[in-house]
C-alpha cells in the first residue's frame, strides 16, 4: 500500500506531521488519524520498530498513517521537513526538551516557515521546571501527581494502573485536546502556536476531582478507604466461586438497596451505606455472598436489575461481549483485533485508514509528493539522508 485510504471523518482535510517518538506522542497521532487527518510519520532511518519485540502489524499505535524515514542529522534530512512543514496544519513531537531545537527544527524555525504552524509538544515533565531533562516513564509522572498513591487497597503498596493514566490520559489525550484548541484559535488571529502538553500535567489534571475532595475533607489520604479507591463495600470487585471476578459499582441508594436484594442481605444488617465503620463487616459479607456462586450465574441473577453490576472480563473475552459487539467497539485490520475509532459522530465517521506501515515504506511517495525529482530522492537515499 503506497498511499493511505481517503478518509471522511470530521478531521479530513487536516495535515498532522509525527515526528518520532512511542506511546503517548504516537496515540495522539493514531487518535487523529482514526477522525479522518492525514498524517504522516517521521520515522528515524535505523529504527528498530516502536522498542516492542512484535510485528509492526500488532504495533496499533502507527495505524492510519504513511511513513518516511529521515536521518535528522543531515542536512537534506531537515530541509525535507521544512518543505513538508509548509503544508502542515499540526506538527507533533515527543522528544525531550531541546531535541527539535539541535536539530534545527524547533518552533522559531518552524513557525517561520509556517506562522499558522500548531506545534505540539509531548514529554513528561514538561518544557520547563527542575525535572524537564529528567528520564522518566508513565509511573514516575503519575507518582509525583499524587494519582498513584491514591490507587491500592488499605494497608497494601500502590497498584500501577497500567500505563493508561500518565502516557495516555494524562499525555495523549491533551495534546489531542490542546492541538485541536489551538487549530481553533489560529482561525481568528492568524498566528500558530507551540503547545506544551506533559504527562505530569496531565496526570495531575486529572485528579481534580480527588483533590477537590481531599480539600473538603471527604476524601481520606490513605488508600483504599474512600468510596472510589476499594474502601467501599458498594464499589468493589468480588471473586466467585470460579476464581473469575465481578465488578460492582452501586454508588447510589437506590442501586445498593437493589444489590442487597440480589445478594440476599438485608439492609438492617449492614446499616447505613455511608457508614465507614460499617464497610469492613459488609464488605466481607458481599465477598461471602459472591463466593457461593459463578460468575455467569451472577450475571443471571443480576440480568435487568438496577445495581451497576459487571463481570470483570479478560482481554480475551471483552471483544466477544454481546455489548462490546452491537456496539462495534472492536475492528479487525490486517487481521489483528484491536479497539475501534472513538468516538462515533453522526454524519462524519472515523475510521482506521491503513494497517501500521512499515518503516520509510512511503519515502518516496511523500518526497515526490511535496515536489522532489526521481533524481533529487535518489541523491539524498545515496548520501544516506534518507
Amino acid at each position: 500500500m503506497s498511499k493511505v485510504d481517503m478518509s471522511e471523518g470530521p478531521l479530513a482535510g487536516l495535515r498532522v506531521l509525527e515526528v518520532g517518538g512511542v506511546g503517548p506522542a504516537p496515540y495522539c497521532a493514531m487518535l487523529l488519524s482514526d477522525m479522518g487527518a492525514e498524517v504522516i510519520r517521521i520515522d528515524r532511518k535505523h529504527d528498530s520498530e516502536s522498542g516492542l519485540p512484535v510485528e509492526r502489524r500488532f504495533d496499533v499505535l502507527y495505524r492510519g498513517r504513511q511513513s518516511i524515514a529521515l536521518d535528522l542529522k543531515k542536512a537534506p534530512a531537515v530541509e525535507v521537513v521544512k518543505r513538508m512543514v509548509l503544508r502542515t496544519d499540526i506538527l507533533i513531537e515527543g522528544f525531550r526538551p531541546g531535541v527539535m531545537e539541535r536539530l534545527g527544527l524547533g518552533p522559531e524555525i518552524c513557525l517561520e516557515v509556517n506562522p499558522r504552524l500548531i506545534f505540539g509538544r509531548m514529554t513528561g515533565w514538561g518544557q520547563t521546571g527542575p525535572l524537564a531533562q529528567a528520564a522518566g516513564h508513565d509511573l514516575n509522572y503519575i507518582a509525583l501527581s499524587g494519582a498513584l498513591h491514591a490507587m491500592g487497597r488499605a494497608g497494601g503498596p500502590p497498584e500501577i494502573p497500567l500505563n493508561l493514566v500518565g502516557d495516555f490520559g494524562g499525555g495523549s489525550m491533551f495534546l489531542a485536546v490542546g492541538v485541536l484548541c489551538a487549530l481553533h484559535e489560529v482561525r481568528t488571529s492568524g498566528r500558530g502556536q507551540v503547545v506544551d502538553a506533559a504527562m505530569v500535567d496531565g496526570a495531575t489534571s486529572l485528579m481534580s476531582m480527588i483533590y477537590g475532595l481531599v480539600a473538603s475533607g471527604y476524601w481520606t489520604d490513605a488508600r483504599g478507604t474512600n468510596r472510589l479507591d476499594s474502601g467501599a463495600p458498594w464499589y468493589n470487585v468480588y471473586e466467585t466461586s470460579d476464581g473469575l471476578h465481578v465488578a460492582v459499582g452501586a454508588t447510589e441508594v437506590t442501586f445498593y438497596r437493589n444489590t442487597l436484594l440480589v445478594l440476599g442481605l438485608k439492609e438492617e444488617d449492614c446499616g447505613d451505606q455511608h457508614d465507614r465503620t460499617r464497610w469492613p463487616h459488609v464488605k466481607e459479607a458481599f465477598a461471602q455472598a459472591f463466593r457461593t456462586r459463578t460468575r455467569d450465574q451472577w450475571c443471571a441473577a443480576f440480568e435487568g436489575t438496577e445495581t451497576c453490576f459487571s463481570p470483570v472480563l479478560s482481554l480475551a473475552e471483552a471483544p466477544y461481549n454481546a455489548h462490546q459487539i452491537a456496539r462495534g467497539n472492536f475492528v479487525e485490520s490486517a487481521g489483528v483485533l484491536q479497539p475501534a475509532p472513538a468516538p462515533r459522530f453522526s454524519r462524519s465517521q472515523p475510521s482506521i485508514q491503513c494497517p501500521p506501515s512499515q518503516i520509510g515504506e512511503h519515502t518516496w511517495d511523500v518526497l515526490r509528493d511535496i515536489g522532489y525529482s526521481d533524481q533529487e530522492v535518489a541523491s539524498m537515499a545515496e548520501i544516506g539522508a534518507i
